[in-house]
């Protein structure tokens, strides 16, 4: 079994391939295990996708449940995982610190600060602070003896200010605050990822939405990751409520197309 500072080095050389790091965002240990077994080199997390198994939205899990959930899924399986810890659950630069040093402590590879605080004065954060807690989180990230992988979000376009000139520039400043990856959800023309990437000089995750160039086109643009956030999750959770309909609908039970494979996956992945 690999170390936590080998898991953490790893992961961050796979950000340096010929073809972007694929990297599904897993919601409980079950779904860590199966797409282990698909072949995937590394995983993460999903703040919505987790929030939901406690029955609850995106925003709302507290840094103690969302660590206890990243401990759980780093002992699923040897790959290295990185955490959407969302702001780092803190307003201010200890906070924000401390969630590192206990992301460290959880085993983690890597994880992700975001530059929006979703708590009661929701906003996204003035750009020079942004950077501050980006440097804070860096530091923490840096520290110790795990080179933890740092992303860096720019929370811009899916927080109604698609302003591509404000992103690059806030991706900018993360980058000479210390984060590793740089991350704008959100964007997805070709043009608009291509002056991204061309913009800075780390490796950039782009969100997997349906009107995102495909993977070889982002290859050729230079990205480095591509995630999926709660995707994977909610379309688990879209078969569900597909199959409830059916039989409280229908009485019938076509859900067996994918729950058979389902099955067959599942006995493939829980046995190893």
């Amino acid at each position: 079994m690999p170390t936590q500072f080998e898991k953490a080095e790893q992961f961050l050389a796979l950000h340096r391939g010929k073809s972007p790091l694929l990297m599904p965002n897993a919601w409980d240990v079950g779904s860590a295990k199966l797409l282990a077994s698909l072949g995937f080199q590394a995983l993460a997390t999903t703040s919505s996708g987790f929030a939901a198994t406690l029955g609850q939205v995106d925003g709302t899990v507290t840094r103690e449940e969302a660590l206890a959930h990243c401990a759980a899924i780093v002992g699923a399986t040897d790959l290295p995982v990185s955490a959407d810890l969302e702001n780092c659950y803190a307003e201010d630069l200890e906070g924000v610190a401390q969630t590192v040093r206990l992301a460290i402590e959880a085993g983690l590879a890597g994880c992700s600060i975001e530059d929006y605080s979703s708590g009661p004065d929701a906003r996204i954060y003035d750009r020079e602070l942004a950077a501050e807690r980006v440097a804070a989180a860096a530091a923490a990230a840096h520290a110790g003896q795990v080179p933890l992988v740092l992303t860096a979000r720019a929370e811009n376009h899916i927080r109604g200010n698609p302003d591509l000139a404000d992103t690059i520039a806030r991706l900018q400043s993360y980058a000479e605050a210390g984060a590793d990856v740089l991350y704008a959800p959100g964007i997805t023309k070709h043009a608009e990822l291509r002056e991204l990437v061309a913009s800075v000089d780390r490796p950039v995750n782009v969100l997997a939405l349906p009107q995102v160039p495909p993977v070889a086109e982002l290859a050729q643009l230079g990205v480095a990751r591509v995630s999926v956030g709660g995707a994977f999750a909610f379309a688990a959770l879209g078969a569900v409520a597909e199959a409830g309909r059916e039989l409280l609908e229908h009485g019938s039970y076509g859900y067996w197309a994918l729950a058979r494979p389902g099955t067959a996956a599942a006995r493939a992945a829980f046995t190893r």
